[in-house]
């Protein structure tokens, strides 16, 4: 079965969650047989050694740079339209053209758009059967963004957001299924018919479950993560500003993740905070802190660093918020808090207590483990999505 695929990003490294979620579901669709023709959208050069490890997976693949200065145009363009400005920055007439022309070859059985970022892409493509995967609600991420904002941010992001919600409504009719990656953010979408989009869950690659290499934990609490993607900023900012000054004075924290913004360089001039930017072994970075802390009151989706830490047994403590998509059971497999003092309180808990500490570890591991799987959650799409005969 050939499978039409478009990214808005190149889906490595994997330091972002959408690249994460396509690098796998790329590598289970090969896995089960599918000739899949890749198109990636970037606005950057890409590497030798991650393009070969795309290949592999692909019957082709094609990369398409966006133009910087039509970015920008793009941009200044959506001020006098009503799509989102995330819409405009991906979109490049050029680019349809050479995509368009590329499924007139192909001739796919199915099309695949990762984000609504892509949609416009193919939206008046009626003949061959298409699949948005929203994969987040992106409109009420902004909204929540908005909310932790102030001044023209504030206004900015509100824009966005409305413009957002109204997009995810509009497209819907464009595509014949659609995915998502919790029942959270599928209630999140404005359209009648969005108790029909298939929650497809991200998964865990199984090499967190069998790491075997022993890490010392220098660290009481660790956070990981993109470092330059703003609900992350705020978590660490959180963290070295909210939680650690409620701590014991030889508490150590640790910021792991690639391109950290100067907000997070500056944490670093905290003596009791180490910033490490890009980690060859992020498994290793997680299992250097005691307790893993996601203080997640932004964003949207389900957050694959709960997945992971839970998976290489590090006790974890999140909002009410990041665990609604998770659902995982409060006080038995995970610790949920709600502001600075309750975070401190579960942190405390967990380093003063090895056994307690050590059961929210299991208890974590063992739910991930039966929950979340690349293999069941790309078995969705591929019985329930794409083998449907229109």
């Amino acid at each position: 079965m050939k499978l039409f695929v478009i990214l808005s990003r190149f889906p490595y490294p994997l330091e972002k969650g959408d690249k994460l979620r396509a690098y796998h579901q790329l590598k289970e669709l090969h896995a089960s047989g599918y000739e899949i023709h890749l198109c990636c959208l970037t606005d950057h050069d890409i590497s030798e050694i991650g393009q070969k490890e795309i290949q592999k997976y692909c019957k082709e693949l094609h990369v398409f740079k966006l133009n910087k200065l039509l970015i920008y145009i793009n941009m200044a363009f959506q001020i006098v339209t009503s799509k989102p400005f995330q819409v405009g920055y991906f979109y490049q007439k050029r680019i349809a053209k050479k995509i368009n022309k590329l499924i007139e070859q192909v001739k796919p059985d199915h099309i695949y758009c990762q984000l609504i970022r892509t949609a416009e892409y193919v939206k008046n493509i009626h003949d061959i059967p298409k699949t948005l995967d929203y994969m987040d609600a992106l409109s009420k991420g902004m909204l929540r963004r908005a909310q932790a904002s102030k001044g023209i941010r504030k206004y900015i992001f509100n824009i966005e957001g409305r413009r957002l919600n109204e997009y995810e409504n509009r497209i819907f009719d464009y595509f014949n299924y659609h995915t998502i990656i919790s029942e959270q953010d599928r209630e999140f979408i404005n359209h009648p018919l969005a108790d029909k989009i298939t929650v497809v869950e991200n998964g865990i690659a199984e090499d967190f479950f069998d790491y075997k290499t022993e890490v010392v934990s220098y660290y009481d609490i660790v956070f990981v993560g993109n470092m330059n993607y703003p609900p992350n900023i705020k978590c660490a900012e959180f963290i070295v500003e909210e939680i650690l000054p409620l701590m014991a004075d030889d508490t150590q924290v640790i910021l792991c993740g690639a391109s950290p913004s100067s907000k997070i360089i500056q944490l670093g001039n905290n003596p009791n905070v180490t910033v490490t930017g890009w980690v060859d072994d992020i498994k290793a970075a997680y299992r250097s802190g005691k307790v893993f802390v996601a203080p997640l009151f932004i964003g949207s989706g389900l957050q694959n660093k709960l997945l992971e830490a839970m998976a290489l047994e590090i006790p974890c403590v999140t909002t009410p918020l990041a665990n609604n998509a998770l659902n995982a059971e409060a006080e038995k497999e995970i610790l949920i808090a709600t502001d600075a003092q309750e975070f401190a309180n579960a942190i405390q808990l967990l380093l003063g207590d090895e056994q307690k500490a050590f059961e929210i570890a299991q208890s974590g591991k063992t739910f991930v483990h039966e929950n979340f799987s690349w293999y069941r959650s790309v078995l969705k799409l591929d019985k329930s999505i794409f083998n449907q005969k229109e």
